[in-house]
């Protein structure tokens, strides 16, 4: 409750404005009155002091006192309600008459020391009014431009009682008004308290009712304005209030009567629920053990196909068969990878994983693992680094398989994450007890990094720090999962630091015994002794890493960025190649030469994609090429001279294809399609010409004859039916074959092709063999009929086929990786328009699609991309049925759903993010 009533707060609230209105309105009037008052009375003071001055003239200047005395007393006696005296001064300002006796004539003269006044003076005194004003010669008012000295000056004090009398007259009107309009008021404050107040102490007590339980009482009686609506709403809130208490009611008891049943179905539920964590138990442990089981059963094959791929990949073989077989290997490696990682995992959940403890090599362990991850970090054109420190022991006892597959976890991920830059390997004795070794291993990468969101998933099983992730770069999930448990269970610990786009930084810790048993190949470093190397290395950090591996064997080091200029002889040079821009071999056989200054024997180090650059290294004198990261084991067999100088691998066999002496141009307005029909022209045929449109190729006929002319059907600007038969005009290409090229193989399109003026007909995507019937057919034309076919290849059900089948993407585009790329990455970068002009579609169905989605079908034939070729083949074959947008609704929302699928597959395929 308030402080104030209402009673108080209405009377507050209707009083204070009119009493403060009230009282500043009087007091300002009053003041407006007063300030009036006291401005007339010196209004009227001034029209009887000035004619008083001229008037008092000739008698001051003759010194007639009397005449001045009756004119001033005349004057006094006239105006005497409010004139107290007149006195008139003479220029000493001495006194020359006076209309009465003053008790203060010092009052009425001009105070010593100052001069007369030279113009009517108006001073406001406590209770009185002087006027003074000057008493000139009559010269100067005759002649107001004659400034002459007063000859005197005259004074008069006016009373000021009557305007004071006149101001509490005015006081007392106002507080006389000012207190009847409180009267007023108050009444009207009271009035409206007897209207307000009870009815809403009425309601107050039905409310205070109403909260005790009282639900059905009511206020009855016609109120005024608002408070009958108050009312109202107040007897509408007890209603409901009731309805809604006796609905409660009834909800409790059938809440009650529920819950008894409810706690009888808890008690059978917690039996099954019992039941039910045992079975489910019971399926977890088998579910392991199945796991476990069919890992090892699908790893066993595995490896006798890698093996016998590898014994193969050993014998006579050309490019081609080479090629696949490393295929069969990368793909059989990767899919024994993800089986080994469930195999592991699958072991690790249950506890089964058993660690070996026996003598291995530390460090030839370490260089196997960055020689298996060399080639994946030089295909990126990345270095990679490995640095030992030198104390820890050569033999050491442990688990070397464990050690390698958590470093090629981590450097494998390091790899896959980097696009350029290094990746660094090292390895720290942290702390050594007695025979017991505390090492630290750091793996560095320049990569995208990982936000601080993303970090919190890494090692959770079958996630990866962004969902985008497993599609561009592959990968099951486990790889750290497993990691983080392998290095747990040989009492280590493991961490990461990362920021986005700055690279990440991994380690971890693991426990390992010395041993002084003898290794299988020991490093002689005795037979080093006296011997001198120059150590070439562009990579700063890879130099230092090297300085510091080879710093304690009994050998001369010293180490360039580049070849000097001059320098002392030595033993050996050492020259690596960077990895990220690799020189030609007559560069590098360039360099070779130069080395030959310093040393006889020169050595490279190279990267392990420029395999084919050993060979002619070999062959210009170079003593040995060696694969990068450099092992210190073989670069020491080098100098001891035990190895052959062999080159790393035997180069595969040539393959060369005779090109046909014939002039062809191809003709189509898809960027894509052009660029691969292009390419596979180019390796039969020596001149290919292009358009991008039919005007262009028509312009094309008309300076140069072609032996044969692919020509697309819908094209911008001339389509190709027009183009052909505009071509025909042209004497240089009457009779040239013109082959139509269309993504569309509807039927009866080719007879109508036919009709048109073609020459023969080719669906998309072309396939080579085909392609190469068409070329002999056409091009040489005694040798045997061969009928070029255009085989209808009928689509598979949507379900049934892969958003991208990179298979048929290297297929359609003969073989060339990278022409694949190019072609997947220009089909995702048309979707944009695509989508664009599909969703306006479905917004204006009066919008015509027919173009749009011929070119799409086209682009999709060389990018293997079946779903949506097959898509695009449907909507094409309606749309060409007289289909509206309405009518292929559902097709286009799926069209639209699967570029989608292949915007977000892309990144999986290509170099670079589209």
């Amino acid at each position: 409750m308030t402080k104030y009533g209402l009673r108080a707060r209405v009377i507050t609230l209707t009083l204070a404005p009119t009493l403060i209105i009230g009282i500043l309105l009087s007091a300002y009037f009053i003041k407006n009155r007063y300030q009036e008052l006291e401005q007339q009375l010196a209004v009227a003071g001034q029209a009887i002091i000035e004619p008083l001055a001229i008037a008092s003239e000739i008698g001051l200047a003759n010194e007639s006192r009397e005449n001045v005395r009756r004119l001033i007393g005349h004057t006094h006696r006239q105006h005497s309600e409010y004139i107290r005296s007149i006195a008139v001064f003479s220029s000493q300002n001495d006194l020359f008459v006076t209309s009465n006796y003053h008790r203060n004539l010092d009052l009425l003269a001009v105070p010593r020391g100052q001069p007369l006044p030279e113009r009517l003076e108006v001073i406001h005194l406590k209770d009185a009014l002087l006027l003074r004003a000057p008493i000139r010669a009559i010269a100067s008012f005759n002649n107001p431009l004659v400034q002459e000295q007063p000859i005197g000056y005259i004074t008069m004090e006016m009373d000021l009682s009557t305007v004071k009398l006149k101001q509490y007259q005015e006081i007392i009107s106002a507080g006389v008004v000012l207190i009847l309009g409180l009267i007023l008021s108050c009444f009207f404050a009271y009035r409206l308290l007897l209207d307000v107040e009870m009815p809403i102490k009425q309601m107050i007590s039905m409310i205070d009712r109403i909260r005790r339980g009282h639900l059905d009482v009511r206020i009855e009686g016609k109120l005024l304005g608002e408070l009958d609506t108050l009312k109202n709403g107040i007897n509408a809130m007890a209603i409901s209030l009731s309805e809604y208490h006796l609905e409660m009611q009834q909800s409790i008891d059938q809440a009650t009567s529920d819950l008894r049943e409810t706690l009888e179905q808890l008690e059978i539920q917690n039996v099954e629920l019992d039941i039910a964590k045992k079975n489910a138990q019971e399926a977890a442990r088998v579910k392991s053990e199945f796991l476990a089981n069919m890992s090892h059963e699908l790893r066993t094959p595995l490896n006798g196909v890698i093996g016998f791929t590898r014994q193969m990949l050993k014998t006579h073989l050309s490019s081609s068969q080479q090629d696949y077989l490393q295929t069969i290997e990368k793909s059989a490696n990767n899919l024994l990878t993800i089986i080994n990682d469930i195999l592991d995992f699958s072991k690790l959940e249950a506890g089964k994983l058993l660690l070996e403890n026996i003598p291995f090599d530390f460090e030839d362990s370490l260089e196997e693992v960055m020689r298996l991850l060399a080639p994946m970090a030089h295909e990126k054109g990345l270095e990679l680094n490995l640095r030992i420190d030198p104390r820890i022991p050569a033999g050491v006892i442990g688990d070397p398989l464990r050690i390698q597959q958590v470093l090629t976890n981590l450097i494998g991920n390091a790899t896959k994450f980097t696009e350029r830059g290094h990746i660094s390997v090292s390895v720290e004795l942290k702390q050594q007890r007695d025979e017991r070794l505390e090492l630290q291993f750091v793996i560095r990468d320049t990569g995208i990094g990982i936000s601080e969101r993303q970090q919190s998933q890494l090692f959770q099983a079958f996630r990866q720090a962004d969902a985008s992730i497993s599609r561009r770069y592959g990968g099951t999930g486990l790889g750290l999962v497993i990691t983080q448990k392998l290095v747990q269970q040989m009492g280590g610990d493991i961490g990461f630091s990362s920021r986005l786009h700055q690279g990440s930084t991994f380690w971890f810790t693991m426990s390992l015994i010395q041993t002084d048993l003898p290794l299988v190949h020991p490093i002689d470093s005795d037979a080093l002794q006296g011997q001198s190397l120059m150590l070439i290395e562009p990579d700063h950090e890879s130099r230092l890493m090297m300085r510091e591996r080879l710093a304690h064997f009994d050998i001369a080091l010293s180490d360039f960025a580049e070849l000097p200029e001059t320098s002392e002889r030595v033993s050996s040079v050492l020259i690596c190649v960077d990895a990220v821009d690799v020189p030609e071999s007559d560069a590098l056989i360039a360099q070779a030469k130069r080395a030959e200054a310093f040393s006889e024997r020169v050595i490279f180090c190279l990267p392990t994609t420029e395999l084919a650059l050993s060979e002619a290294l070999l062959a210009s004198g170079v003593a040995a090429c060696l694969a990068k990261p450099l092992s210190v084991r073989k670069l020491i067999e080098q100098l001891q001279g035990e190895q052959q100088s062999l080159a790393l691998l035997p180069p595969a066999v040539e393959v060369h294809t005779d090109k046909a002496p014939l002039t062809v141009m191809a003709v189509d307005d898809n960027p894509a399609n052009l660029k691969l029909i292009t390419a596979l022209l180019k390796e039969r045929v020596t001149t290919v010409f292009t358009a991008s449109d039919g005007k262009a190729a028509l312009d094309c006929a008309q300076k140069q004859h072609f032996d044969l002319i692919l020509m697309d059907i819908q094209m911008p600007e001339m389509d190709g039916v027009t183009a052909c038969q505009e071509i025909r005009k042209t004497p240089l290409n009457q009779h040239t074959p013109v082959v139509a090229v269309t993504a569309h193989a509807m039927t009866g399109e080719r007879e109508r092709l036919l009709n048109e003026g073609m020459d023969d007909y080719l669906t998309k995507p072309i396939e080579e063999h085909i392609l190469e019937q068409v070329l002999h057919h056409w091009t040489h034309p005694h040798s045997g009929e061969v009928q070029p076919n255009s085989p209808l290849i009928t689509p598979n059900k949507l379900g049934d086929t892969l958003s991208i089948d990179w298979s048929l993407a290297m297929k359609q585009a003969a073989g060339k990786e990278d022409l694949a790329r190019e072609m997947l990455q220009m089909l995702v970068r048309s979707f944009d328009e695509v989508e664009e002009k599909v969703n306006l579609a479905l917004k204006d169905s009066k919008a015509d699609l027919s173009a749009v989605i011929h070119k799409l079908h086209g682009s999709c034939a060389y990018s293997g991309v079946p779903r949506l070729k097959n898509l695009c083949h449907e909507l094409e074959t309606q749309l060409k049925k007289g289909a509206t947008t309405e009518d292929i609704e559902p097709e286009l929302f799926e069209l639209l759903d699967e570029i989608q699928n292949i915007r977000e597959q892309s990144p999986h395929y290509l170099d670079e993010t589209v």
